[in-house]
């Protein structure tokens, strides 16, 4: 309430920032086809970055064997993750942040971290869990923010200075997880795609600071929450599951775990590859060596819509994560019908310890034996800290 009295108060304006332009970066070779892989770098190194707030421009069309325009074909969720295998950010040559089988690590971040006014806005990125996409003249074009796409981008906020930047994208053998046709004979044609980077010009005194501290030598730090996914292509058709996931160092334990099943929807022009199931799981899971996470057994059942406490877990994700108030874009019957994933928070874990390895297992259960043909998807959400050294372009992992 005392703010109300300070009438006294000077005005200010922020003028730190003199001017922020997009410039567009295209790759090296405009080779789209089947396991390419497409380069985009920005050589210039005299430059104030902002990837945040970059963000990926692709134009494309479902085209027959023919070359003639698909009109059956429906693209899917996300569709335009589906087209690559994998991405990647290098600094001065060196990978920091990397993502495998972008389409699921993407939809499964999704799922747990939009709302539903973030999910509408993202229907210009392909992102439509409710409908699919049919535009009448079968072309495409998205713009997908690359905090979407990598942890790197969306937890770190700030510009990066004098250095190389590099993205590289891995088309996949396959886009039939990208559209759905049950008729004609289809693929996905990439007429375009760009890279799009905003500029930051500092104004005079921002500028000459930063210039100083470059000239002392001294390092800057990024840190970010790496977006890691493990796959078990075909679980065994039996009711008890141990999945021995991996093992790492201390410092890149796992601080959330999203796992999702996934029944005969990989690969199939019929099938949305974005939905996920729940196989009768009754219980799950994760252990850290000797530490289990959650402490109590769940008592799922799926058939008696008996699985609250999965969709607690699912709510407060959000919270925990981002630390603000959830708003999570399922209802619990979207939750159980589309994705009905497995959050289990890890972040709260006894840091006296910073030696020695930790074996990431999981352990899952289910009333019936699991269906044939049934996927296992685990992301792991860990620590990443990264060193550079404006002045000398050295890059290196801390963490």
């Amino acid at each position: 309430m005392s703010d109300i009295l300070n009438v006294t108060r000077k005005i200010s304006f922020d003028n730190s920032i003199s001017k922020i332009e997009y410039h567009s970066y295209s790759p090296f070779l405009s080779s789209y086809n089947s396991s390419d892989e497409i380069r985009i770098p920005i050589q210039q190194q005299d430059l104030c970055i902002l990837p945040s707030q970059s963000f990926i421009y692709i134009e494309d069309a479902l085209t027959k064997t023919d070359g003639t325009i698909s009109a059956l074909a429906k693209l899917t969720n996300n569709s335009v993750a589906f087209l690559f295998d994998e991405i990647r950010y290098e600094l001065n040559g060196v990978e920091i942040d990397r993502n495998k089988n972008v389409g699921i690590t993407s939809t499964l971040k999704n799922y747990v971290s939009l709302n539903e006014n973030e999910s509408k806005m993202l229907y210009n990125a392909a992102w439509s869990p409710n409908e699919s996409i049919t535009p009448s003249s079968g072309y495409f074009n998205f713009s997908i923010p690359l905090r979407k796409l990598l942890g790197f981008a969306e937890d770190y906020k700030k510009i990066i200075v004098n250095a190389k930047h590099e993205l590289i994208l891995v088309r996949t053998r396959s886009d039939e997880n990208a559209f759905i046709s049950s008729t004609d004979n289809v693929h996905i044609k990439i007429f375009k795609l760009q890279w799009k980077v905003p500029h930051v010009s500092p104004d005079g005194t921002e500028k000459l600071s930063m210039l100083k501290y470059i000239e002392s030598g001294h390092p800057i730090q990024i840190s970010f929450r790496n977006w890691e996914l493990y796959e078990y292509p075909v679980l065994p058709t039996t009711t008890d599951h141990v999945w021995n996931v991996k093992t790492t160092g201390q410092l890149e334990k796992p601080r959330y775990v999203i796992l999702a099943l996934q029944t005969n929807r990989k690969n199939l022009k019929g099938k949305d590859a974005t939905k996920f199931d729940h196989c009768d799981l009754t219980n799950i899971k994760i252990h850290l060596n000797s530490e289990s996470y959650p402490y109590d057994d769940m008592n799922i059942k799926f058939s008696r819509d008996r699985f609250a406490l999965l969709y607690d877990m699912y709510c407060n994700f959000q919270q925990s994560y981002y630390g603000v108030q959830p708003q999570p874009l399922l209802s619990r019957s979207e939750y159980k019908e589309s994705a009905p994933i497995i959050v289990i928070d890890c972040s709260r874990q006894n840091e006296s310890m910073k030696s020695g390895s930790v074996d990431i297992r999981l352990d899952m259960k289910t009333s019936a034996d699991v269906p044939a043909l049934t996927t296992a998807y685990c992301l792991l959400l860990h620590d990443r800290v990264i060193e550079y050294n404006p002045l000398t372009s050295s890059v290196q992992k801390l963490v």
